[in-house]
């Protein structure tokens, strides 16, 4: 399970409407507001270079934050909206939604390739091809995984692993029903091409047969 949520820093905005987000941007800050969970919403603001980092690292509205306001209890919410410019796509508002511990939410959680080093398939010169590094999982929010882990020790040159494979923590559920690909162990590079090389004969071959039959 997930040793830490990150923190995420805000600030209690005094003021609501387009007036005062304004002035919020002016003071280096971009607006937003807390809603859900049962209680009033509330205004925010967090330092303009802090979101802009946590953006650019990615999966910023697939992660479960826990929310720090001055004043406040910390919280536990995940993003819902970063409304941008659209002509600079910087972020100017965003909303965030709090979250219960018992509550359901969606989240993108990293797949972890373990044993692939020693399987079969790689002391036979195969390679790993992975599909998805992440998966979608309906997980609850008071207990969100920190990967799920997929067991490849014992795969085959042409062996696929799929989610079905997988056993995936209590509590959580794949997003997409249908049994998808997570990996595949595919054959050396040189084997693949001296198979397509042995394909393209073969067919040289029988067509040759046919034109001298049809003469």
């Amino acid at each position: 399970m997930a040793n830490e949520i990150p923190d995420l820093v805000a600030h209690a905005r005094t003021g609501t409407g387009k007036g005062a987000a304004r002035q919020a941007r002016r003071d280096g800050m971009v607006p937003g507001v807390v809603y859900g969970g049962g209680a009033d919403p509330l205004a925010i603001q967090i330092p303009f270079n802090d979101l802009l980092k946590k953006l650019k690292a990615g999966r910023f509205r697939a992660t479960l934050w826990n929310l720090k306001v001055e004043g406040q209890e910390d919280v536990r919410v995940i993003c819902r909206d970063v409304q941008r410019d659209v002509v600079k796509d910087l972020p100017t508002h965003l909303d965030l939604m709090r979250l219960r511990r018992t509550s359901k939410v969606n989240l993108f959680i990293p797949v972890v390739f373990e044993g692939v080093d020693g399987s079969p398939g790689d002391k036979k010169g195969g390679v790993l091809t992975t599909v998805r590094t992440e998966v979608e999982l309906r997980v609850t929010a008071g207990d969100i995984p920190e990967s799920i882990t997929v067991d490849c020790s014992k795969m085959e040159i042409g062996d696929t692993v799929t989610i079905s494979d997988v056993t995936l923590p209590e509590g959580a559920k794949a997003v997409i029903e249908r049994d998808f690909v997570l990996a595949n162990m595919q054959a050396p590079s040189g084997l693949a091409s001296q198979a397509d090389d042995d394909e393209v004969e073969e067919t040289v071959v029988t067509e040759q047969k046919a034109d001298t039959a049809e003469g």
